[in-house]
């Protein structure tokens, strides 16, 4: 496992930057259609392998029991989270300050060539005004064409919000991870431990060198749709790149070492949110955690074009 951690390939607002979250009006199709029920049971949870970090405590391996649970089957879509904007008027974070972070592989020329500002050690994150869910590349884009995409610009308060709307909640971490690894012990991919089977793309990740050229070998420059390539064995669909999805806990590289192992919670506070998954941005040269014990965290106000989430239930 390697020693020290990489900077994640997310973009992230100050801690202190956070939403207060209203009232807001229930979702009166409040079911399970287009979730995936969990039966409960024991996992080992982690990695002590020398692909991960150690400073993000994907380690050690440890028995973590969760009970059963409803999980949606595929990231919430930009459909589904436009019927939530309907139903409620809720404004996003990135909508409330105008502006979120774009990658700039995404972004046009006339766009690049503006007044835009970057982050310095990241430099291919780039602050565009006017980018939220439904500007994704700022006030001249839109969704056309990609309203079963994962939806994106999306911070962990908005994905609260529209969790409570809907009558669900976010995953914890050990939901998540037990969710992704789809029934397999210890892999490190939701499909297993080769990441491109008899050469079969599984994810939509980068190919090629980071950050400057992509081959585009998965058929993607940025999101693809939330049910592209095959579910795994527990029928969820990309639970591997495309998007970062926000979990309910709070990040901490060591806490787990001493928490409950009985559907663990995480640390009672902290200054950012476990995000998993990695995203279409994750490539083995700079970020590969796109790995199902891999871990990364973002605070609760940002948002960026690689950030989504998904919803579980209770049974």
């Amino acid at each position: 496992m390697n020693a020290e951690s990489k900077p994640c390939c997310s973009a992230q607002r100050p801690a202190s930057v956070l939403n207060v979250l209203g009232g807001l009006p229930p979702n009166v199709n409040n079911t399970v259609e287009g979730m995936v029920l969990l039966p409960g049971g024991s996992f080992l949870m982690g990695t002590e392998s020398d692909e991960g970090f150690w400073a993000d405590g994907e380690g050690p391996v440890r028995e973590v029991t969760v009970n059963s649970f409803y999980m949606d089957e595929a990231a919430v879509t930009n459909s589904q989270f436009a019927e939530f904007i309907r139903a409620t008027g809720y404004q996003t974070d990135a909508e409330r300050f105008g502006w979120s972070f774009v990658f700039d592989g995404l972004l046009d020329q006339k766009t690049l060539t503006g007044d835009i500002e970057v982050v310095e050690q990241t430099p291919w994150w780039c602050i565009v005004p006017g980018a939220c869910w439904n500007h994704p590349e700022g006030w001249n884009s839109s969704l056309k064409d990609r309203m079963e995409h994962p939806v994106v610009h999306i911070s962990w308060n908005d994905a609260v919000a529209y969790a409570r709307w809907a009558g669900k909640r976010l995953p914890t971490e050990a939901e998540w991870e037990y969710a992704a690894r789809g029934g397999l012990v210890q892999k490190m991919f939701p499909w297993g431990d080769e990441l491109t089977p008899d050469g079969e793309h599984y994810c939509n990740i980068w190919q090629g060198v980071f950050p400057g050229k992509n081959t585009l070998e998965d058929g993607y420059l940025g999101t693809a749709p939330a049910k592209s390539f095959k579910p795994n064995g527990y029928g969820l669909y990309n639970m591997a790149g495309n998007v970062w999805e926000w979990c309910s806990d709070w990040f901490s590289a060591d806490f787990h070492c001493t928490a409950s192992l009985l559907n663990p919670q995480g640390p009672p506070q902290g200054q950012a949110k476990v995000i998993k998954g990695g995203s279409f941005l994750c490539h083995q040269s700079y970020c590969n955690r796109y790995r199902v014990a891999a871990r990364s965290s973002s605070t609760p106000g940002s948002t960026a074009s690689n950030v989504g989430f998904r919803c579980v239930k209770a049974c």
